[in-house]
């Protein structure tokens, strides 16, 4: 990179700062800041511990937007002296550890640019994530086991923390239906990108003819809402059945009905939970389900041309998928609401999503 080209490139990255300077209100979270530190050091803080919790979190979450935009800052200011370091002496060493820098930089800024597209009330929360296979029986089965694994690579590699709550195995193969409660910050801002239909093409393995398939599975995702929306639920309006448990691979079976089925007769929400051997714990997460679900329906009501957290529900079939996965006659993942294509099938099925999700949230903002 010619010196020229490496200062059009400071200067590109400082006009990015600037346009972030300006859509944070930098002052203004540093105000936000500074009130939600005093509230914290009142002496009757904690007697709600529920409000202190809200309130941390909040300090938190600003503070991480407003401390890594100094770092960003700090770090440019740091370049463009090197900058002028290299122009004055032509270190050629110097230069070389500049243009890496930069480009660190780059990624930086493009990874804090996501991180201040997930702004949504509930993007920082935690994410319950359900998967169904479509018709088709044991080949759209195993479609959705291949998918659990691809978004449980996904979340290994951001360090979440993945708790199976219901899964229901396939007769022969894959899986009838699972839900996953996938721990971490912003990990329902990133999977929101993933709800709707995926289609896989390939030439099936339970096929002795080696005749190529087309399968289809409903990924649904929605946020944890962990106590903090209060939502009224009748208790003459629940039917609640409870069997016995059965986990992938042996996990989670034991030989009392601790797992917990709940179906909301109004609206036929239908949640389920066996990941606890208590049967009051399974109660209490399957609850927490039931009361996300009924708040994205409220959602979904009062705004539907948003479809703010569920998105628009679709049949699990043609027309209808959001991202096609062919492994025949070629390699080829696309997404159809971004046009995003990538070639490394394995890659992607590892976990390797984020590509996806990116281009997705940036979409958004357009």
């Amino acid at each position: 990179m010619e010196l020229v080209e490496i200062k059009q490139e400071l200067e590109k990255t400082s006009n990015r700062l600037a346009d972030f300077r300006g859509s944070l209100d930098l002052e203004e979270k540093r105000t936000r800041i500074a009130e939600l530190d005093a509230e914290m050091v009142d002496p009757d803080f904690w007697n709600d511990q529920q409000a202190a919790q809200k309130v941390i979190n909040e300090a938190n979450s600003i503070k991480e937007l407003v401390q890594a935009f100094d770092k960003h800052e700090e770090m440019l200011e740091n370049l463009q002296v090197s900058y002028e370091l290299v122009k004055e002496e032509e270190d050629a060493d110097l230069k070389e550890e500049l243009e890496e820098e930069l480009k660190q930089l780059g990624e930086a800024l493009n990874e804090f640019e996501l991180i201040m597209l997930l702004s949504e009330p509930y993007d920082k929360s935690n994410a319950i994530l359900e998967l169904h296979p479509g018709a088709g029986g044991t080949e759209s089965q195993d479609w959705a086991s291949m998918l659990l694994r691809m978004y449980t690579r996904w979340a290994e590699k951001k360090n979440f923390k993945v708790e199976t709550l219901d899964y229901l195995p396939g007769e022969e193969a894959g899986v009838k239906s699972v839900t996953l409660l996938i721990k971490g910050h912003n990990a329902y801002g990133y999977l929101k990108a993933e709800k709707g239909v995926h289609r896989l093409v390939r030439i099936s393995p339970f096929d002795s003819s080696g005749r190529r398939h087309t399968s289809f599975a409903s990924c649904d995702v929605m946020p944890e809402l962990d106590g903090e929306i209060d939502i009224d639920v009748n208790n003459e309006d629940l039917k609640i059945d409870t069997y016995r448990a059965s986990g992938a691979g042996g996990q989670h079976v034991n030989t009392t009905d601790s797992a917990v089925r709940i179906t909301h007769i109004p609206t036929n929400t239908v949640v389920t939970c066996q990941s606890e051997r208590s049967q009051i714990k399974n109660r209490e997460q399957a609850m927490k389900m039931l009361k996300a679900k009924l708040y994205q329906l409220e959602i979904e009501k009062q705004q539907a041309e948003l479809n703010e957290l569920r998105g628009e529900q679709k049949e699990i079939g043609w027309g209808s998928q959001i991202r096609s996965y062919v492994f025949h006659p070629y390699s080829m993942i696309k997404d159809h609401r971004t046009n995003l294509e990538m070639g490394n099938t394995q890659a992607v099925m590892d976990g390797e999503i984020d590509p996806f999700i990116d281009a997705y949230l940036r979409q958004q903002i357009k």
